[in-house]
């Protein structure tokens, strides 16, 4: 099924459509087929006009076995379309489903009477139209989906050519298998001549591109984005990049990605566990280089140690953490916006990091670029957050011009900064960051470690006076960086006493219940934080423009808690953890009732 979203993903883009998709997929590698644990869905909303989240109800659901149909159908709009395959619905996959014996949901009157119901014997179907293939019928059945995929096609009036020629190029270019392309490809036809001749369905859809700006346009998820990112801001530093990681899911796609861009100087390195790759990243950024290592939160806690070392060094790194679901193992496969506090201060001691949290997948291109600029301009180590509905969602992206961007400026001193000899820890006036010297400059050797460094000479230092000067320096580096920060821009209704405060993944579904509540003719202020720490610097000023704030956010309040202690402005939180963002309705209709004072 995510094979089938992204071909129809990919058609959407094509047509010209805005869209923006959520992927669901199971939390184990080969998850039970038939249970309701394993279902793998993929959801998506295109339109002809400018959207920000993969859609609230929904208005047709294609559901291929029994399980799919009992996790989804709740979902789905009354008078919405609601296509099964109803060869799959056998007592064995009933049971499986969790259904009682002898009960079968498509034998309810009132579904018929709720939906608009198809019942389609795709698996049969499927076999007929690849009858005449010598392929195996295990083979031919795993041709279902693009017979399905046909049926939306013709349902929804996309062209096929873009999907035959992805089967075409990916099974019988490259990977030699042109009977599988073939069979395939007669699938896909053989659904969408179904739905011509049929005469099942009453109507057909048109969706026409949207007013999009001129441009250049790629579909793009949030890993490909930070990969090209990342890939771009090695380009506009002019030196190499290596990216050090671990697999761990939503966050290994990086590793993969990036594994494939030797040609732009990008290294990777596939360690044997966390801490080993966050210690490579260091010494890559030891070298001269620009260190990357990425994870999920799990994998962010083992690296506590590591982001400690690089604090002490004062070296630049940049840690990825694409956020899910935990504690502990958690949903791996689900997302979540828990690891906020985590990234501020999850290592041992005072060690302060910038950390910076991604809006949306096309957002992650500019915030990979940003937090190189900033770990190298302040030497230190930034976080960059993300999450699971970023990194595996995908949005239309219009290709940026790189001349447009800034060159991230990179010095590596070759002479010494002091009349007494090189000063490792002698600082600019501005960043209040140390020179960063590549080992082996004559006449800059320095000692490196984990150990309490001296003011200026950097050698190992146990006294107290000097460890509170040096640990306010490193703070007071990270809290320097509000310089180059933009100030935080407010939109909707300014001149309203409600405001709504979002930062990283709950962009898409602030945007769209701040404008279901703007239609009603009473929609609030909002703002959404990419800069986490430090805050922007005109934060605290538009606090105390607004007589209530609300901030939703997928934990149970760990911005709302940083903003209590920062600015000491009482917030209202809305909270759920649920695997998921927010629904745009159910989020509106939170700030609505919060907005006239009858929020339970």
């Amino acid at each position: 099924m995510q094979l089938t979203g992204g071909e129809f993903t990919n058609t959407a883009a094509v047509v010209g459509n805005d869209f923006a998709t959520f992927p669901d997929f199971p939390a184990e590698i080969r998850a039970p087929r038939g249970t309701t644990f394993g279902v793998s869905g993929f959801q998506i909303q295109f339109a002809s006009h400018n959207i920000f989240t993969p859609g609230d109800a929904i208005n047709a659901l294609v559901s291929m076995n029994p399980a799919a149909f009992k996790v989804n159908i709740s979902d789905v709009e009354p008078g919405g379309i609601v296509i099964v395959n109803e060869d799959e619905f056998t007592k064995v996959n009933l049971k499986k489903a969790g259904y009682a014996e002898d009960e079968n949901p498509l034998d309810d009157d009132e579904l018929a009477r709720r939906y608009q119901l198809y019942k389609v014997p795709i698996s049969r179907l499927t076999r007929e139209s690849l009858a005449e293939s010598d392929m195996g019928a295990k083979d031919v059945d795993r041709c279902r989906n693009m017979y399905a995929l046909g049926i939306a096609y013709w349902l929804y009036q996309r062209p096929l050519d873009n999907t035959i020629q992805h089967l075409e190029g990916y099974f019988r270019d490259k990977k030699g298998l042109p009977k599988v392309a073939e069979i395939n490809v007669r699938a896909l036809k053989a659904g969408y001549h179904f739905g011509e001749t049929a005469e099942m369905f009453p109507s057909r859809y048109t969706v026409g591109p949207a007013p999009l700006k001129p441009g250049v346009y790629r579909k793009i998820s949030g890993n490909e984005a930070l990969v090209i990112g990342l890939a771009a801001a090695g380009r506009l530093a002019n030196t190499e990049l290596l990216y050090a990681g671990y697999p761990i899911t939503p966050a290994s796609d990086l590793l993969h990605g990036l594994s494939g861009l030797k040609h732009y100087g990008v290294q990777t390195f596939q360690a044997e566990d966390e801490i080993a790759a966050v210690c490579a990243a260091i010494g890559a950024s030891f070298a001269g280089n620009i260190g990357v290592t990425g994870t999920s939160g799990p994998g962010l806690a083992l690296k506590g140690e590591g982001m400690g070392l690089a604090t002490m060094l004062e070296l630049p790194l940049v840690i990825v953490d694409v956020q899910r679901a935990g504690p502990a193992t958690g949903m791996p496969t689900k997302t979540e916006q828990a690891d906020l506090l985590q990234a501020m201060y999850g290592r041992s001691g005072e060690a302060p990091v910038i950390v910076i949290a991604a809006a949306s997948p096309s957002d992650c291109f500019d915030s990979a670029i940003e937090a190189v600029r900033l770990a190298v301009r302040q030497m230190c180590p930034v976080i960059l957050l993300t999450d699971g509905g970023i990194a595996n969602g995908a949005e239309p992206w219009c290709v940026p011009d790189i001349s447009s961007y800034e060159p991230i400026t990179i010095t590596h001193p070759t002479t010494t900064n002091s009349d007494e000899g090189f000063m490792p820890y002698l600082r600019d006036e501005e960043t209040h960051a140390r020179p960063w010297v590549k080992p082996g400059t004559p006449g800059l050797e320095h000692r490196i470690g984990g150990l309490e460094k001296e003011v200026g000479t950097g050698n190992v230092c146990y006294d107290g006076e000097n460890h509170d000067a040096m640990t306010r320096v490193r703070q007071a580096k990270v809290d320097a960086a509000v310089q180059v920060i933009p100030p935080l821009e407010v939109k909707g209704n300014t001149d309203s006493s409600t405001l709504v405060l979002g930062w990283g993944g709950t962009s898409g579904a602030i945007a769209s219940a701040i404008a279901l509540l703007e239609a009603e003719g009473d929609g609030p202020a909002f703002a959404h934080l990419r800069h986490m720490n430090p805050f922007p610097g005109n934060l605290g000023e538009i606090l105390d423009r607004y007589q209530q704030v609300i901030i939703p956010e997928i934990n149970l309040g760990q911005l709302s808690s940083l903003i209590r202690g920062r600015y000491m402005k009482d917030v209202i939180g809305i909270n759920e953890l649920k695997g998921r963002s927010f629904q745009s309705k159910e989020l509106a209709d939170c700030i609505r009732q919060h907005m006239q004072g009858s929020a339970s």
